[in-house]
This record gives C-alpha cells, sequence and structure tokens, in this order.
C-alpha cells in the first residue's frame, strides 16, 4: 500500500540562518511520503547568512497547499515581517495546513502574518521579548506546543523541533529510530548555549552584540505588529 503523501514547505528569504532551515531540512525530508518543498516569495536563489547560496527555490505564491509550513528565523526576519507579500503567502499557506511551524526568529514571522495570537510561542532567546508585539505569550522552551503551532527556540533547538514533528507524524518509533540513523546524540564542547548556562562574561558580551540590533528589530516588529492588527 502507498505512503499517503505529506507535504511540507520551507518559506525561506534572503539572509536567513541557514541552519535554521537546513538542520530541519534533513529531518523532515525523511518522513514517511515526503514531498518538501522550499520556497521564498520570488523564487530562484537565496543567499542566506554567510553567503551559502540556497538554489532553485519555488515561488510561494505558485504553491496551492502544504501539510505544513516552517518559517526559519535569520538577523532579517523582523525586516521580513514587513514585507507583505511574503508574510501573505505565510499566512495563506498556514491556514490551509495541518502544522505551522517556525525555528528561532521564524516565530515573529508567523507572528506578523497574525498566526500567534494568545498562543504561546518560542523564539531566540535575545529576541523572544518581540513576541507580544504580536498577541504571543514568550515561552523558553526549547521546542514550544500550542494546538497546531510548533515552535522551535534559537538556531539548534530547530533540530530538536524537527524530531518532535517527526515523532507527531510518524510515530515516536520511528522518530527513535531516525534519531540513531543521523546519530543525533549533541555533546557541545561548551555548556554555553543558553543564558542560564553561559558564564557571565561570555553572556554579557553576547548580550551587547545583540542589545547593538535591538532598537532596529524591536521598531520593525512594532510595525510589523500594527500592520497585522489592522489586517481585516
Amino acid at each position: 500500500m502507498s505512503q499517503k503523501p505529506f507535504t511540507t514547505v520551507f518559506a525561506i528569504y534572503p539572509d536567513l540562518t541557514h541552519l535554521d532551515f537546513t538542520g530541519p531540512h534533513q529531518v523532515l525530508c525523511r518522513l514517511p511520503g515526503a514531498t518538501t518543498i522550499v520556497a521564498s516569495r520570488d523564487g530562484g536563489e537565496i543567499v542566506a547568512e554567510g553567503g551559502l547560496v540556497i538554489g532553485r527555490t519555488r515561488k510561494l505564491s505558485e504553491i496551492e497547499q502544504c501539510d505544513l509550513i516552517c518559517v526559519p528565523g535569520g538577523m532579517t526576519a523582523t525586516e521580513v515581517a514587513l514585507d507583505e507579500a511574503f508574510v501573505s503567502e505565510v499566512r495563506r499557506l498556514a491556514l490551509g495546513a495541518q502544522y505551522i511551524t517556525s525555528v528561532c526568529t521564524g516565530s515573529l514571522i508567523l507572528g506578523a502574518a497574525g498566526l500567534l495570537q494568545g498562543k504561546r510561542a518560542a523564539c531566540h532567546w535575545a529576541w523572544r521579548g518581540l513576541l507580544p508585539e504580536f498577541g504571543a505569550i514568550p515561552d523558553d522552551g526549547r521546542v514550544v506546543r500550542d494546538g497546531n503551532v510548533f515552535t522551535g527556540g534559537g538556531v539548534t533547538a530547530g533540530i530538536d523541533f524537527a524530531f518532535t514533528m517527526v515523532a507527531e507524524i510518524a510515530g515516536e518509533g520511528y522518530a527513535k529510530a531516525l534519531t540513531l540513523g543521523l546519530e543525533y546524540a549533541p555533546s557541545p564542547p561548551f555548556s554555553a548555549g543558553r543564558p542560564e548556562l553561559a558564564d557571565h562574561d561570555t553572556l554579557s558580551r553576547v548580550a551587547a552584540n545583540m542589545d547593538k540590533a535591538m532598537g532596529q528589530r524591536l521598531a520593525e516588529a512594532q510595525e510589523a505588529g500594527a500592520r497585522m492588527r489592522a489586517r481585516p
């Protein structure tokens, strides 16, 4: 008997953090019956953070529907949240999807699309405080579920999120086997991957760097939130 198709769409954009996309893509493309589509506003090549070129993306507007939509994050996420063409396509596909998902600051784009109002959501720790601009409830979990909305925390949490989705869709046994097949057994050389784990000097250094971008990102999030609330 043939496996029922399951279509995942990754909605990507220039300067995204590519591990937010490639980590979950590596896992979700192995779902039974998987059709995995990488799409962008205009189609074609997308240049991700660090100059990585992601080619042959499809136009979001050309995709009729999907079972799961995933929006990765990036330092340009709040700027992209102001791209009405991108945000409207994300909203259209999400409203017809079984699962609405994001990684890292991708949740801010889901928020701009009006998909997180009253819902708990994860985000990168430095930008989690922007979620209320979209009526969302910040949650510091690595993977957060609220109904059919699944959001991952910062960057590497996207891999945990993807295995969570595999268990949800294909069952825990399949997810465990895939975990072993991909030898997913993280053991970081430094215990500094979350603010509560990092030493004071490390946290201060990174927080100071993030603070440099906060003014612009906050202003963009506030404008995107205002646009979201003004939509019919």
